[in-house]
């Protein structure tokens, strides 16, 4: 896994009654991308993470299109 500042942090929920946690990735502390990374949530609590297999990376551009989809959603 590899991420820039600036990136977003997507923790899957694990089950249906589980939302997708979503943080701005703000600092990077592994070498070439890798983790630590330092996460902003959306309540402004902000955490140092080491990912597991249930999260992701996606770039502002990815996550604005995701965004965009879902408020286009019927």
């Amino acid at each position: 896994m590899k991420a820039n500042v600036g990136d977003w942090l997507v923790i899957k929920g694990t089950t249906t009654e589980l939302a997708d946690q979503r943080g701005l990735i703000t600092e990077v502390h592994g070498t070439d991308g890798a983790p630590p990374y330092v996460v902003r949530w959306p309540n402004d609590h902000v955490t140092t993470v080491f990912p597991g297999s249930d999260a992701l990376v996606v770039t502002a551009a990815e996550q604005e299109q995701a965004d965009e989809r879902a408020r286009h959603k019927v």
